[in-house]
């Protein structure tokens, strides 16, 4: 094996914010890895100034990781480091609420029936793993009894996406990739947003509505974290896909096992317990760094 190839074993991506990157905070990573002991070869920039590659060998990516991120400190720059084979995926299974979508859209809707910070503490209890999903759920939605079901589009009129949502989506689909969004929330919302955005499919639960009103009851089974992990598993199977071709995305509990499954696993802007655990994690950027992670230059992204 040439030297040239063994370098490209591995690859060190940054990403920060528009020229929040430059040639000499690159050559200093660079020095950090080489007295590790790390090869390397010089970086290549995905966007100049704010993404930049930075291929290595002899080193393992998480201490790759770790000496990045000692060295740039507070940095508003996220690093990820990995594999370069298999490196852009086929499949992209993602979460919607506070991934794909700014906040909670049960919360939101939550905001019609005068108790959006009632549902909003026991939502972020749940997403950080202090509750079981599937009662912290049903305690929800059982809140919202009686609530006009035109509020739900009421909801979604004011629902914001989150930054890079439709290209991150839009420019792995343009690429032969498959996406599949997958969420604890709710049809109404993931049929819209994944109609939205180019999703191929979307699973989520379902409320029970009577009368144009909420009945306060989720319509069982209730999709949880097991079943998100059960949907990357089957949906790589039937596009005849390994693992290490697909990557997920979340930022709740109930993301973990399919981020820690996944060829890929990026907690975003994630809460503690999954940021902890995820093999990557995006702390400060936009949904384009997932794509800056799979090797993408800018001038390849669709809009």
């Amino acid at each position: 094996m040439t030297l040239e190839l063994r370098l490209m074993e591995h690859v060190l991506t940054l990403i920060a914010p528009p020229d929040g990157l430059d040639d000499s905070m690159l050559a200093r990573v660079r020095s950090a890895l080489t007295d590790l002991g790390a090869d390397t070869l010089a970086p290549t920039w995905l966007d100049k100034g704010r993404a930049a590659d930075l291929p290595f060998a002899m080193l393992s990516p998480g201490q790759a990781d770790a000496a990045a991120r000692y060295l740039l400190g507070d940095a508003p720059i996220d690093i990820i480091a990995q594999s370069a084979a298999n490196r852009r995926k086929k499949l992209l299974v993602a979460d919607m609420d506070s991934t794909m979508v700014v906040g909670e859209t049960l919360d939101d809707l939550a905001a019609f029936a005068g108790i959006k910070d009632h549902i909003a503490a026991i939502t972020a209890r749940a997403m950080n793993g202090e509750l079981d999903f599937k009662e912290a759920l049903r305690e929800r939605v059982g809140l919202l009894a009686g609530l006009p079901a035109d509020c739900l589009d009421k909801t979604y009129a004011h629902l914001q996406f989150m930054p890079g949502a439709e290209t991150l989506v839009r420019t792995m689909k343009a690429n032969g990739a498959m996406a599949v969004l997958v969420s604890g929330g709710f049809k109404f919302f993931t049929s819209r947003v994944a109609a939205h955005c180019g999703f191929d499919r979307d699973l989520s639960n379902q409320f029970e509505i009577e009368n144009g009103k909420l009945t306060g009851k989720v319509i069982e089974p209730i999709l949880d974290r097991s079943t998100k992990l059960e949907t990357l598993i089957n949906a790589a199977a039937e596009f005849s896909l390994p693992l290490a071709l697909t990557i997920a995305v979340g930022d709740g509990a109930n993301d973990l096992e399919m981020i820690k499954a996944a060829g890929l696993g990026v907690a975003y802007h994630a809460k503690p317990i999954v940021a902890a655990e995820a093999q990557a994690r995006v702390d400060h950027g936009d949904l384009t760094a997932l794509l800056f992670a799979q090797g993408y230059k800018a001038d390849e992204f669709v809009s």
